[in-house]
């Protein structure tokens, strides 16, 4: 089984025998850098990261645009920045920093927190555009940004953020920046994320509202710092009708707005949402697409609207974070657990006097094979609901029941395994299998690493990097470490998710998240104060062999308690007293302490 890595893998990883590696340079394991970073002494869950991925994204959007461009004739530029929303955390920015320089590729911010960020570190000739609601001061630090030497465009979401623009201009006497106008399109995107778009946006100008902005901009005379048009209509577009539709919409818009007076608006922006491809599952495929089909589509319409319009070709600008940053970030989970590994063998407490049906049981569990499995396997099951009712019946007692379960689970699992050489044709024992799913508990929180999933249902692939030369045969639920029954990834049969029996004292079952690249570090809430993960930087040398370029260990306790504004000396002081207070002697209280406080210096997700 190769858990859809067709589908969703974009060629960037590959099975070897047994183990999942990376294509690349001289392709690692997943599984030799996990040891290597438990050699180091980090444990519990780790977010990796491959700058390399980032790279290879940022090409595929370029190099893709430009061929649109060549192919047709194409006389505006192709231009892109980076949403700084879909991942503000050093370790993904810097390296793609470093990255985009080769592009010209600039960034987008949304907040003053943001635009700090990109006025910080953005390359000097890669553009900054300026979105969501501001205030003065946010469009201040723009001016600022302007001075600097930045390309900057303000995008203005409403009205008075256009007067407000203007006041801030006359403050300083100078007009450093650039001003885009994002438009309320009728379209709108599919998906959980479609309310981007359409009249019912929470962003953007109507047509009415926009062509009272070219005449504010006349009467100030200052029309021809209008550069852009933008819109946006969904994070993940599925579908590429929508953004064909959408295309038709701004590229007229744009052509009556040149013709209105705006001689140097040049540019239009169609926002993010170039969608990543998470399914598994050839039947449930996410997007309709390629970023060939995009990049043509997009050239395509705006030369015929230009041309039948008669105005100059725009550039064109994309804001697609979450194609750029997916990829290159995957989460490695441990198994800690397996629920099921409670019906062993070892736990069976059988009696030198048993019930017939016990006994019979221990037979059927002896003596199943690839002939009598789905014989046998329906005689357990009778034989199992008759101990219930005996026992509901006070006629055996729990020990009985007990042996019952434990003998029941394990012929469960033998005829598993048997109906997995068989290609599970047997349609009964199938659904056995998916009603009995194993737990399969992960030291990790899906709060704080799969917000996504828990908030919008949003899917990622799931495959484990080991024992890939072997069938997986048991119908997998996934459980994480928190106090909440939704923490858990249930088994579905429309996107079945199928792991391997194994020996958890015996070897150890790692799970990789792969596309968790985009919006799940930024939007994790720390539930049950779990924080962040351990996290990797891993680049390739010169000669193709991988290197831990830097290594973020996860918050200790006390930190995370310092985050949440508790005073970590009152904390400390507390328990001293309470340990105080107790009736051990003075060695004992001394001994504890030490150990407590160390603890308190421990990481809060699982070791062992």
């Amino acid at each position: 089984m190769d858990y859809g890595i067709n589908i969703w893998g974009e060629n960037n990883f590959f099975i070897d025998n047994d183990r999942l590696r990376i294509n690349y340079a001289n392709q690692p394991a997943l599984i030799d850098i996990i040891k290597d970073l438990e050699d180091q002494g980090i444990k519990g869950p780790l977010l990796l990261r491959f700058p390399h991925l980032i790279r290879k994204q940022i090409n595929s959007l370029y190099s893709n645009f430009k061929q649109a461009i060549k192919e047709f004739d194409y006389k505006g530029e192709f231009k892109a920045v980076f949403p700084l929303k879909v991942n503000q955390f050093p370790t993904f920015v810097k390296p793609l920093i470093k990255i985009a320089k080769n592009f010209n590729y600039g960034l987008e911010a949304g907040s003053k927190a943001e635009l700090i960020l990109a006025m910080t570190y953005n390359n000097k000739n890669a553009p900054i555009t300026i979105n969501g609601f501001k205030d003065k001061d946010m469009i201040r630090l723009a001016f600022i940004a302007g001075f600097m030497g930045y390309n900057v465009t303000i995008t203005i979401e409403g009205l008075n953020e256009l007067n407000s623009i203007i006041e801030v201009s006359r403050e300083y006497d100078k007009f450093p920046v650039f001003i885009g106008i994002r438009i309320r399109l009728h379209t709108s995107g599919v998906g959980v994320w479609a309310k981007s778009g359409g009249y019912e946006s929470k962003f953007g100008l109507n047509s009415t509202e926009i062509i009272e902005a070219i005449e504010i901009l006349k009467k100030e005379n200052i029309l021809d710092k209008l550069k852009m048009i933008h819109f946006h209509i969904g994070s993940q577009i599925n579908d590429i009708g929508p953004l064909k539709k959408a295309i038709r919409e701004a590229g007229n818009i744009y052509a009556d707005l040149r013709k209105l007076g705006a001689k140097n608006l040049s540019a239009i922006n169609i926002g993010g949402g170039l969608a990543i491809e998470y399914s598994q599952w050839e039947n449930k495929r996410d997007r309709n697409y390629s970023i060939r089909e995009f990049s043509n589509d997009v050239v395509y319409l705006l030369k015929e609207i230009a041309i039948k319009k008669n105005v100059p070709m725009p550039d064109i600008f994309t804001e697609s974070g979450r194609f750029i940053a997916s990829p290159s970030t995957i989460l490695i989970a441990p198994v800690i657990e397996l629920f099921s590994q409670e019906y062993n063998a070892k736990a069976l407490r059988l009696k030198e006097k048993n019930p017939d049906l016990i006994e019979e049981l221990f037979d059927l569990y002896n003596l199943i094979n690839e002939t009598n499995y789905i014989e046998y396997f329906h005689d357990a099951l009778d034989h199992f609901e008759s101990l219930l009712t005996l026992f509901d019946l006070g006629m055996i007692d729990l020990i009985d029941r007990s042996n019952a379960e434990i003998l029941v689970n394990l012929i469960i699992k033998k005829a598993i395994i048997f109906a997995t050489y068989k290609g599970f044709k047997n349609k009964e024992l199938k659904a056995i299998n998916e009603k009995t799913q194993e737990k399969y508990l992960a030291n990790f929180s899906i709060f704080q690493s799969l917000p996504d999933f828990w908030g919008l249902k949003q899917r990622f692939p799931i495959m484990p990097i080991t024992k890939l030369n072997m069938s997986p045969n048991r119908s997998a639920t996934i459980w994480d470490i928190t106090c909440d029954s939704d923490g858990e990834i249930p088994f579905n049969k429309e996107t079945p998710l199928y792991l391997h029996e194994v020996d958890l004292s015996k070897e150890s079952y790692y799970l990789a998240f792969f596309l968790v690249g985009a919006y799940q570090e930024i939007l994790g809430m720390k539930h049950n104060l779990f924080s962040y993960t351990n996290e990797a930087i891993i680049t390739f040398d010169e000669n193709g062999d991988y290197k831990i370029e830097f290594l973020e260990r996860t918050q200790k306790i006390r930190d995370i308690l310092i985050d949440l504004d508790y005073e970590i000396d009152e904390i400390e002081n507390l328990l001293k007293e309470n340990l105080q207070n107790t009736k051990l002697d003075e060695e004992e209280k001394k001994e504890l302490l030490g150990e407590l406080f160390l603890l308190l210096n421990d990481m809060v997700y699982l070791k062992d």
